[in-house]
């Protein structure tokens, strides 16, 4: 679970459009927004080294304290995360105001553990279709990812989303139907089952001028 502390210092920020948050950018800094609980969206500046040290320490999906003037100690969630398409260091961050027993939805990668039986005992290869479900639960509580085991499945085996066990509190807001994860046979062992099949029966070619289906007089 996602339990571990962390922190980040905020301060407010006037110049707001594009000039006000290049220069944030220019001074090591990023534009963020804060807003949720009925308030009107406030402009803030963030450190930029900071901010993707706390992403890294998880605080993607984690409760973050903040700190700064009459912020202080107010808790919020990183709800959106804008990078540059080819740097792609933060450009701008969306925080959400939330408490630490509130019910909240976040996004979270799946991450299949164990090795497949269809890939031990058949040769088959593992395809995550969904790389991402959405739940729902506790602020404070929200895991890091969804593990998904897939030991057991089997060739042409798949799982969905509403097979996966969540922790208690929790509940999925990803169709249940959702294909997750699916272990089909290798390309390799497609192309031997088509060929042992032969060839389809070829059509007896139509001569042209000569009506389908009509007989020799």
């Amino acid at each position: 679970m996602a339990t571990k502390e962390l922190k980040l210092t905020i301060e407010s920020r006037e110049k707001l459009g594009t000039t006000g948050s290049n220069a944030l950018r220019h001074a090591g800094k990023i534009p963020a927004v804060l807003y949720g609980h009925g308030t009107a969206p406030e402009h803030l500046a963030i450190d930029a080294h900071a901010f993707e040290e706390l992403l890294h320490r998880g605080g993607r999906n984690a409760i973050v304290t903040l700190a700064g003037g009459a912020k202080t100690g107010e808790t919020a969630l990183v709800r959106v995360v804008q990078y540059h398409p080819v740097s792609h260091h933060v450009l701008h961050a969306d925080l959400q105001r939330v408490s630490a027993k509130e019910s909240i939805a976040a996004k979270l990668a799946v991450v299949t553990v164990g090795v497949a039986r269809g890939l031990r005992e058949s040769g088959g290869v593992m395809d995550v279709v969904t790389h991402e479900l959405e739940i729902e639960g506790p602020a404070d509580s929200i895991p890091e990812n969804i593990e998904v085991d897939v030991s057991e499945l089997g060739l042409h085996e798949h799982i969905v989303a509403g097979d996966i066990k969540l922790p208690s509190g929790f509940k999925m807001l990803t169709p249940a139907e959702t294909t997750v994860v699916a272990i089909e046979a290798s390309r390799t062992e497609r192309d031997l089952e088509e060929a042992s099949a032969g060839p389809a029966e070829a059509a007896e070619p139509a001569v042209i001028g000569e009506t389908p289906g009509a007989t020799e007089q």
